[in-house]
């Protein structure tokens, strides 16, 4: 039993036509699935991913009319797009060229590294990343040696180390490496790796006891998704956390994938998630995220969900 890395990370957009528009032409990612989210269905659950719709690039929003976040610890507080390291300088060209802030790259534990936020505040980090494979979109703006590769590493910020700490290693099997400081200057960062390693496949966990407790809003990370490979092991994950006693919710059939959710001791959720079936389940690859698309549960009230949905351009 083993995760293998980051599935997909989940944040809280007040704004979907805005946010569909930065994610799709300003970061150049495909929307691979627009649907909604299956517990509040007047709400669009938004999926942007590289060109293939692989585990470990989604990033994905609720669409919420919520006031912005209160920015604090125990919460999921940066989130890792890996770029190839040739495409720092290219990326925070294009930053400027939108408008963002973004200063020039600068060196992070050992990566090259360009921070900066999206309209509503989202926190995001370029990261130096050529491992792995790249599956370029052939309709981005962006270019294609220049795209977004995938998620990590993913950065939680906690009150205290060790509960969190014992929950990552004893229970979900990451080990710790190393250590570093935080850049903004507010204590340290201790990184946990999973799988093999390697920077879509690390959860950073900053410890900062003298922030106030974040609060949830537009610009908020919700949960963030470690990547298994199948139900069976999602079977053997469900067994595991029982017998570890750890609360959770059983396992969720997502029907793009199966999942199962967790707090863990610093009050960020955490999601496991299957890398099968994969978003081409239920509509053509090169069409798939140009339509609403809904699990079988929710089709027979397409009509009502469709009205209750504002229109993205």
């Amino acid at each position: 039993m083993t995760l293998t890395g980051i599935h997909h990370l989940t944040a809280i957009t007040a704004d979907a036509a805005g946010n569909n528009e930065f994610y799709t032409r300003t970061v150049g990612l495909r929307r691979v699935k627009k649907t909604v989210n299956q517990d509040d269905t007047s709400a669009y659950h938004l999926f942007y991913a590289d060109g293939a719709g692989s585990p470990g690039t989604d990033l994905t929003f609720f669409d919420w009319p919520a006031a912005r976040e209160r920015r604090g610890t125990r919460s999921i507080s940066r989130t890792g797009l890996r770029v190839a390291e040739a495409s720092l300088d290219y990326w925070a060209a294009r930053l400027r060229d939108a408008g963002l802030a973004a200063g020039a790259p600068v060196l992070l534990d050992g990566r090259g590294s360009v921070d900066f936020e999206d309209p509503e505040g989202q926190r995001l980090r370029l990261i130096a990343d050529d491992g792995g494979p790249a599956h370029p979109w052939d309709r981005s703006a962006v270019p294609a040696d220049h795209q977004i590769r995938g998620l990590g590493p993913i950065t939680i910020s906690v009150p205290d180390l060790r509960p969190t700490q014992t929950v990552l290693t004893q229970v979900m099997g990451m080990r710790q490496t190393r250590s570093y400081a935080s850049p903004d200057g507010e204590g340290q960062v201790h990184v946990f790796q999973m799988g093999a390693g390697g920077a879509a496949a690390e959860l950073h966990v900053a410890v900062q006891p003298g922030l106030p407790v974040a609060r949830q809003g537009a610009g908020a990370v919700h949960h963030v998704a470690f990547r298994v490979p199948d139900n069976a092991a999602i079977h053997d994950w469900a067994q595991r956390l029982r017998e570890m006693r750890v609360p959770n919710s059983g396992e969720v059939e997502r029907y793009y994938f199966r999942s199962l959710y967790f707090r863990e001791p610093g009050g960020n959720l955490f999601e496991i998630a299957t890398d099968t079936p994969g978003f081409a389940v239920d509509e053509p690859f090169e069409t798939m995220g140009e339509a609403l698309s809904l699990p079988p549960f929710l089709e027979p009230r397409r009509a009502q969900i469709e009205a209750g949905l504002k229109p993205l351009a």
